[in-house]
């Protein structure tokens, strides 16, 4: 095998030299420039992919050109030759140049006159004159000798003159059967073209040798006269290492895994070459990393390691416990991972490494958030101290080494810190145009995705759900593309969250449905997109009263420990969990449920979001019991910190509990000004479930009213009429997300203010109507 040249070389060495004489017309330049430049060039210039596929189209067309002519017959078909002649395109021009090639000493000659595309040197010029050469016409076309094509030719012609003897023929013998598969094209366009014109000593010799002439080719071409199918691919060092390094950086950039038909490609390149790079190793880990594989990635990452520092002493050691400190960690090994990460720190302190420890300084910090009982020691008893100034650190040290992606990183991480915490958004507001502005001035793509996370999440909080929902779709649109993976899925995920919350559960599925197939190939990813779906189905069979279907969705969800969970998902999963022992009518357990929930954030000290939401969770659940009094206190303190955190979805919570308690306390005309200083601001959250919950608290109070109000009086029909307005919407919102029982609730107070109203019929209709409720909800779980 070759170290560089192999016979696609020569194909784009033939394009090259066909474009230099001026056989390509001018309206076939471009594509033809940007088929050679998209093979030569480690960078492509074409505009980032649209979709998933085609970022792996570059590493298809690369195997492709290297297997098979095709790839150049699919590019060059379409196009005429300058010349314009009728029945000669490009193809065949093509091809002619390939077929005169028609010895190994013709494939000597053809890499000798490659030099003639070069610009000469003013050596080369000065011998030409002495020499008596005349000098190229001026409208000649000239590779200069450092432009990528120009680099190109030389480096061709080098590594050509390093061939042994059999090397060479080797490369002619795969050249041969790469081009010979055109045969039957080129022999019908040229009459003149033979059985053995392929190779000319044996065209000539054949007169002489005869019959011998089948023997001789026999040994110097094996099987390929007679048809036998490539024993190996014609596949230089160079190609197996420029995929590797590519694929590496896509399984890096994007998150994803290497799409089956490219693998099995590749693997048949790898096994067909002589040697395999120690990289190859590293793929295979990544590639077992993301498919879940832990005992074979962790084999394959000491296999690497081993390979690449056998000569560098302990230079690249703290890489080495890095990628294995990520690889436990995600396997749920987080002591041992939290140990190997110290002595990350520890060795690249050693080896005076900034880049590596500002990473590893930075990874420890969000696994300390994201498992605060693990680290909880570590700020104490290292010198790491404590979160916010390990963030200081971190960006002084980003910003003195020029590492913006670990600046921008640091500065958003403060702003969720700041949220996190309760603190200002003001604050929290100028951490993020920091880092957004150092994200547009250098370029930073990929950070995109943690950028519009950030902001998706602060409009979420602020309540301003339009903004919110827009931001996704901007993300989804104009950013996912050059995003990992994870960043996609998670803003899908949000996205499908909030149309769930509206009650469009097949849209919601849909969305997540849509998402790229082969990167849900990946374990975590896949893992996350199996528990996103079985929350919004759990949420859908909740509310459709299905407790023999959210019992099996629940024992799922629940049977992953709470590590193995994202954060998220594992809060929204207990919250899922209280309300389906509340629907079976288990108080006791929901009640246990929830204080075990509050005792862990306080320890943990967890979003305060998180723990405002419990606090409403829990006034709701004694309004259930029938004791709303005794969650004053909690309310009253939920709505102070939401308002202190300007958490305004649960601020307006908070007060609809407020105004409940208010109206058992037979305050009506204080929680009716309450609600309704609320609604309008509570709509804008889009949250169909806690606008119909405010609804029927309305409800509520105005039929309280008017039982204050005399009989028959103007005032009682008034507050009635409000009342049945309102138990309307809130029975409208709850249609929306399908709420049964809440639903058969409402419908059951619609009757009972009619009746209370003396209009029998109406009253008889809304009983009626709640009696099919109930009969086409139950032949609905039938």
């Amino acid at each position: 095998m070759s170290r560089y040249l192999n016979p696609a070389k020569i194909g784009l060495l033939a394009l090259i030299e066909l474009y230099v004489s001026k056989a390509v017309p001018a309206s076939a330049t471009v594509d033809i420039l940007s088929f050679t430049a998209s093979h030569l060039l480690d960078i492509g210039h074409s505009s980032a992919p649209k979709n998933p596929e085609a970022r792996w189209k570059r590493a298809e067309s690369t195997v492709s050109l290297v297997v098979t002519i095709a790839e150049f017959e699919k590019v060059l078909s379409p196009l005429t030759t300058a010349s314009g002649i009728p029945g000669r395109g490009l193809w065949y021009a093509f091809l002619e140049k390939l077929w005169k090639i028609d010895s190994l000493d013709a494939l000597h000659e053809f890499f000798g006159r490659c030099g003639n595309m070069l610009a000469r040197t003013k050596e080369e010029e000065k011998r030409d004159n002495e020499a008596g050469v005349a000098p190229p016409d001026p409208d000649t076309i000239l590779l200069s000798r450092n432009s990528p094509f120009g680099a190109f030719v030389r480096r061709s012609q080098l590594e050509f003159t390093r061939l042994r003897f059999h090397d060479a023929f080797e490369l002619w013998k795969d050249f041969v059967r790469y081009r010979q598969t055109t045969a039957a094209y080129y022999r019908k366009k040229t009459p003149s073209f033979q059985r053995l014109s392929f190779d000319t000593v044996l065209l000539t010799g054949e007169h002489e040798w005869g019959s011998t002439v089948e023997d001789i080719a026999s040994v110097a071409y094996s099987g390929m006269l007679r048809g036998d199918p490539i024993a190996t691919l014609p596949v230089s060092t160079d190609d197996i290492e420029k995929l590797l390094e590519f694929q590496i950086e896509q399984m890096q950039k994007y998150g994803n895994r290497i799409p089956l038909e490219i693998r099995h490609q590749f693997h048949d390149l790898v096994n067909d070459s002589a040697m395999v790079p120690s990289l190859s190793h590293y793929l295979s880990y990544l590639d077992a990393w993301r498919a879940g594989d832990y005992s074979t990635s962790f084999d394959y990452l000491h296999r690497y390691f081993d390979y690449t520092m056998q000569n560098r002493d302990r230079l690249f050691y703290q890489y080495a416990l890095m990628n294995l400190a990520v690889l436990q960690a995600d396997f749920g090994c987080h002591k041992e991972a939290v140990a190997a990460m110290l002595e990350t720190i520890s060795t690249a302190r050693e080896n005076r490494d900034m880049t590596c420890l500002n990473f590893a300084l930075n990874w420890l910090f969000h696994f300390g958030r994201a498992h605060p009982k693990i680290t909880k020691d570590l700020e104490s008893s290292s010198m790491l101290g404590t979160g916010r100034d390990s963030l200081a650190f971190l960006r002084s040290k980003a910003k003195e080494s020029g590492m913006w992606t670990l600046w921008c990183s640091a500065l958003m991480s403060e702003a969720k810190m700041s949220l996190s915490n309760g603190e200002s958004v003001a604050t929290a507001l100028e951490h993020m145009v920091r880092s957004s502005e150092i994200l547009v001035e250098k370029n930073m793509k990929g950070m995109m995705g943690s950028q519009m996370a950030l902001n998706i999440s602060l409009w979420d909080r602020l309540g301003v759900s339009y903004l919110s929902s827009t931001g996704c779709e901007v993300f989804l649109r104009c950013h996912a593309q050059h995003s990992v993976f994870d960043d996609e899925l998670k803003v899908t995920s949000r996205q499908a969250s909030m149309l769930a919350l509206r009650g469009k559960y097949d849209e919601a599925l849909a969305r997540l449905e849509g998402i790229d197939s082969n990167a849900l190939r990946s374990w975590k990813p896949s893992q996350y997109w199996h528990k996103f779906r079985g929350i919004i189905k759990l949420r859908r069979d909740l509310h459709r009263n299905n407790l023999a279907g959210a019992d099996y969705l629940l024992t799922q969800l629940l049977q992953n420990k709470a590590d193995d969970l994202e954060p998220d998902l594992g809060f929204v999963i207990d919250n899922l969990h209280i309300d389906h022992l509340v629907r079976r009518g288990d108080m006791q357990g929901a009640f246990a449920k929830l204080e075990a929930l509050i005792s862990d954030l306080r320890e943990e000290n967890k979003d305060i979001a998180l723990r405002v939401r419990l606090l409403i969770l829990k006034a709701e659940l004694l309004d259930r019991s029938g004791r709303p009094q005794k969650g004053f206190t909690v309310a009253v303190r939920a709505a102070n910190v939401a308002w202190r955190a300007r958490l305004i979805p649960l601020l307006w919570s908070a007060m609809g509990a407020i105004a409940n308690i208010l109206s058992s306390m037979a305050e009506f005309e204080p929680a009716i000004q309450l609600l309704e200083a609320v609604l309008p601001r509570a709509l804008e959250c889009d949250n169909a479930v806690m606008v119909a919950q405010l609804y029927s608290y309305l409800g509520d109070a105005e039929m309280g009213m008017a039982g204050r109000m005399p009989p028959q009086s103007n005032k009682r029909r008034e507050f009635m009429t409000k009342a049945l307005a309102a138990v309307e919407k809130a029975f409208d919102h709850y249609s929306s997300v399908e709420d049964i029982r809440k639903q058969c609730e409402l419908m059951s107070k619609k009757a009972t203010i009619m009746k209370v109203a003396g209009d029998n019929v109406l009253a008889n209709d809304y009983a009626a109507a709640y009696m099919a409720l109930r009969r086409d909800a139950a032949q609905t779980l039938a």
